[in-house]
């Protein structure tokens, strides 16, 4: 095989050997001169290339195998990985992007359940008494919005503690945000809005499933007070999906004066904000608990919430505070689309939450989640003191904030090959160019001895990338 050395080291520089073969690999493998699936030249061979011991060359190799740039194929011998993209991209995303999420000790993703908090006890109880006391027409079709029992404990709920202003007739019980989301924007169309803003950064994901139901999108900028109402203005939309209580993923609690001035957009324009409270019963600031934002416009707010994080992803169970005039066309939306969600579910849940079995299971939730955030920040503190968390103490996941230079593709490879998996900052930006490095980390699904240890293992493979052990710094 011909093999062509471009890049050389050196031995005067301040790196090893086999840092620099590294480096120099990866460059090549992210800037595309390296496809996928290139075999490289075996260890020997590339020793002598670069007048080497063939040791250094295999240290190199076993460490971007290790890192998911590289792959070792008996009898084929080394290439480079598959599954990765010619474009620079980090290992981490393609690998979950991909549906493989990668075996380790450490998982610091957000989003994901711990289901060892879920009231078995209270749940069984709860379905037990409704079907004990089940009129027939309960076991019958529910309504399209939900059986009543449950959109007046809803209404009830979400008054009491979240200052929600709405009536059980305005409530509407869906699978989910996803399948509520998916309402709205077929509902949409019918008031001549056909293009919905969402926040930058924020879930390219969700980005791509509101343009699959036909909708165009706009990426509006988030800064430390929230969406940036100006910019949405200039944008044209007339409909935008925001997350105020603990913006995903910078962590920032809407300010009240944009919480003020995105209602006035909202009647300027003849326009609906959809507001996504997805983690809005977990409040850990010292500050006073923000309400929801539709309290501040219940004619213009869509307020969404579901059981995903207070109980478990897996009962799809989801619910939207409608505005009256937007009401009919999301109920037309619905008849085209579904039949409802399922009924003894639903009485289930409203029966947690008439009896207060569900305030108690939050009560103990709540105190769970906030020793586990300050384990975090402490971690953060002792392992990785040049960095910072950003936003509310708030939520289920923290915004940890690098310093300026910090290669945070490589950092997020270094600490997959420690065991650790995290996601970086910059892959929920629709365009990533010039954004500040960060690290995503969701803190629920570990116990504090397990936080704290991932963190010191983040410590380390800072160290690996920078060269530089972790130092208080000072982050602009």
């Amino acid at each position: 095989m011909s093999w062509r050395t471009s890049f050389d080291i050196s031995r005067n520089s301040g790196e090893s050997l086999t840092t620099q073969i590294q480096r120099a690999l990866k460059r090549e493998i992210t800037e595309g001169v390296l496809h996928p699936g290139t075999r490289l030249p075996p260890s020997r061979r590339l020793a002598d290339d670069l007048d080497v011991s063939r040791s250094v060359v295999v240290e190199a190799y076993g460490q971007l195998i290790a890192e998911g740039y590289l792959e070792a194929v008996q009898g084929s011998g080394t290439r480079v990985a598959r599954h990765l993209s010619t474009t620079p991209e980090t290992v981490v995303p393609t690998l979950l992007n991909e549906g493989r999420v990668p075996s380790v000790r450490w998982d610091l993703r957000t989003g994901r359940a711990n289901l060892s908090h879920f009231p078995y006890r209270e749940w069984l109880a709860g379905y037990q008494r409704v079907l004990q006391t089940a009129r027939q027409s309960d076991l019958d079709y529910p309504p399209l919005s939900g059986t009543p029992a449950l959109r007046e404990e809803l209404a009830r709920h979400l008054g009491r503690v979240r200052g929600v202003r709405t009536t059980p007739g305005q409530m509407m019980v869906v699978s989910g945000f996803a399948h509520g989301l998916g309402l709205l924007c077929a509902a949409l169309p019918e008031l001549r809005i056909d293009v919905l803003a969402m926040e930058e950064p924020g879930l390219l994901r969700q980005r791509e499933f509101v343009r699959e139901t036909g909708l165009r999108t706009r990426a509006v900028p988030v800064d430390d007070e929230g969406i940036d109402v100006e910019a949405l203005a200039r944008s044209g939309a007339r409909a935008v999906l925001v997350t105020p209580f603990h913006q995903f993923p910078t962590g920032v609690t809407m300010s009240d004066e944009r919480r003020a001035a995105l209602a006035r957009w909202a009647r300027d324009v003849d326009g609906y904000v959809i507001e996504d409270d997805y983690d809005g019963d977990f409040w850990f600031d010292r500050r006073s608990r923000p309400l929801a934002l539709q309290r501040h416009a219940p004619e213009r707010v869509v307020y969404a919430g579901t059981t995903s994080k207070s109980l478990v992803p897996g009962l799809r169970l989801g619910w939207l505070a409608v505005p009256a005039e937007l009401l009919p066309s999301l109920e037309r939306a619905r008849s085209r689309r579904d039949l409802g969600s399922d009924s003894l579910t639903q009485l289930a849940f409203a029966e947690l939450l008439g009896s207060g079995s569900y305030d108690r299971h939050m009560r103990r939730l709540r105190a769970r989640y906030r020793l586990r955030r300050e384990t975090l920040a402490d971690a953060v503190q002792h392992s990785l003191p040049q960095a910072r968390i950003s936003g509310a103490a708030a939520g289920l996941h923290a915004y940890v904030r690098l310093p300026h230079g910090t290669d945070e593709a490589e950092l997020v490879s270094a600490a997959l090959n420690r065991s650790v998996l995290v996601r970086g900052g910059r892959e929920f930006y629709s365009r990533p160019t010039g954004a500040r490095p960060a690290l995503i980390v969701g803190y629920t699904s570990l116990p504090r001895s397990g936080l704290a240890e991932a963190l010191r293992q983040l410590g380390a493979a800072y160290t690996d990338v920078s060269g530089r052990a972790p130092t208080a710094a000072r982050i602009a």
